[in-house]
């Protein structure tokens, strides 16, 4: 959602999480979309090039190294798929009904050009990583959502810019042993 906590970094939690997608909802105002565990899936170019997918960073992982990964995503509420492509996610009702999705900490700011019931639109700064960026999610339904975003990052002397397109489907209302994803303040 590269505040979907997602959007932008290139912490292994971001990549996952979403690759990166801002979503910040700071206004009140519910997502339209199903509670419950969704199936996720996320293109990424960074500087033109495409990134390599998650199943290509846990093959370079250790055994040990992949496990404790995919624990600390599990706690936070993604469980990575087949291949590492496809995540499955849990949103709860309370993240719905608080228009809450997973957010960037510290200095970001996300404003809202327009919310509605089938589309919100968003630019994001966070002035402390060098991250600015906008994005669009486009919501055909409860169940289904895709969310595309562009961002420019300047650390250390260096731009990167990155796209990013994710496509959610919602599986079930019950999220089995999958805790509900992990939402900032």
């Amino acid at each position: 959602m590269d505040r979907i906590r997602t959007p932008f970094f290139i912490t292994a939690t971001a990549a996952c999480a979403f690759a990166v997608t801002a979503i910040a909802a700071q206004a009140q105002t519910a997502l339209p979309i199903k509670a419950g565990l969704w199936q996720i899936h996320s293109e990424r170019e960074v500087n033109g090039q495409r990134a390599p997918d998650m199943s290509e960073r846990l093959k370079t992982m250790s055994p040990e190294k992949r496990q404790q990964f995919e624990a600390m995503m599990k706690r936070q509420g993604v469980e990575v798929g087949a291949g590492g492509v496809m995540r499955k996610v849990c949103y709860s009702r309370e993240m719905i009904d608080r228009g809450r999705w997973p957010e960037q900490e510290g200095d970001c700011k996300t404003d809202f050009s327009s919310r509605s019931g089938s589309q919100w639109k968003w630019h994001a700064t966070c002035p402390k990583s060098g991250y600015e960026g906008d994005g669009e999610a486009i919501f055909s339904g409860p169940e289904n959502y895709v969310v595309k975003s562009s961002s420019v990052t300047k650390a250390g002397g260096q731009t990167r810019t990155s796209s990013t397109t994710i496509t959610a489907k919602w599986m079930a209302s019950d999220c089995g042993d999958l805790k509900p994803f992990q939402v900032g303040p």
